[in-house]
């Protein structure tokens, strides 16, 4: 059986921190792990409590709106140790969302239409796989698959030695350890994978467009999104010149931490087993479920 764990923002330091005492593969999906959720600064001199945890029988309930009272960067009625000092400030402020600001680009495009480009690309996605490398804060590099199967679902399968996957059903997340049989919970609606997972995305209207640019590269699109757990998440999509294919996200998580997935080998449109999105929370349905799922497999 599976082992079951709620994660709240205060937990997934610590989180972080048992992975990086681990190895370093462990260590850098722990890195990406507070980039969708957010590193939580705990007040001195004690952690802050975390919440209880929902019944063993039922689905974590996304709280979305607990995320936007956490205290905000740069906002003087904070009050915990430390933020004076790790506050920017000359970092500018949020915009209104669906109003983009410092908008550069190309003479090839207008913004509006790169944004609906971006947009299409998004919402034309019903399946999609391929690989990625995942680059953390320190310069560590760890691969893996990537499975896609809209609405809301998402797989993440790491490469050894690294015994985790991230897994998103389109209710919860779980990280799960193969090698202790393990699995921790988090809330989707923490994570700022949201051009990922909705099945129809207005990037204008659902995130904060804060640049659009045509580099000599490829597009850039900058976006703030102020729903994630511990503050904003600011998010960097890249792509080829054509709009084509999204080649690379760089998220900045509330804390100033930059994680980078590149992307590679692409395939929209492939089928994809359902079964690869499985959670078990731990009812008697999903324990069927995960026996008939391991009697498929063998």
């Amino acid at each position: 059986m599976i082992g079951r764990r709620i994660r709240t923002a205060g937990s997934v330091i610590a989180a972080g921190l048992w992975l990086a005492t681990v190895n370093p593969a462990a260590a850098q999906v722990g890195a990406f792990i507070d980039s969708l959720f957010g590193h939580k600064e705990e007040p001195a001199p004690q952690p802050e409590a975390a919440p209880a945890a929902p019944a063993p029988a039922k689905k974590p309930t996304p709280k979305a709106k607990e995320a936007s009272k956490e205290a905000k960067p740069g906002s003087a009625k904070s009050g915990k140790a430390g933020d004076k000092a790790d506050r920017k400030p000359t970092e500018p402020k949020v915009a209104a969302v669906g109003a983009p600001t410092a908008i550069v680009t190309g003479d090839s495009a207008d913004p509006a239409t790169l944004l609906a480009q971006a947009n299409a690309y998004f919402n034309g996605i019903g399946t999609l796989t391929g690989s990625f490398m995942q680059i953390g804060a320190d310069g560590r590099r760890i691969g893996g698959k990537l499975t896609l199967a809209k609405p809301g679902r998402l797989r993440f399968d790491y490469d050894q030695p690294s015994p985790l996957e991230v897994i998103a059903d389109g209710t919860s997340v779980a990280v799960r350890d193969r090698k202790l049989n393990t699995q921790d919970l988090y809330f989707i609606a923490q994570t700022p994978l949201k051009f990922l997972l909705r099945e129809k995305i207005d990037l204008a209207r659902d995130l904060t467009v804060t640049d659009v640019a045509n580099d000599p590269g490829g597009v850039r699109i900058s976006l703030e999104d102020r729903a994630t757990l511990g503050g904003t998440s600011k998010i960097q999509l890249f792509f080829d010149a054509e709009m084509k294919t999204l080649s690379q996200w760089r998220i900045t998580d509330p804390q100033g931490y930059v994680t980078t997935v590149t992307l590679s080998n692409l395939q929209k449109g492939k089928s994809v087993d359902g079964s690869l999105f499985f959670i078990n929370y731990g009812r008697a349905e999903d324990k069927a479920m995960q026996q008939q799922i391991q009697q498929s497999q063998q």
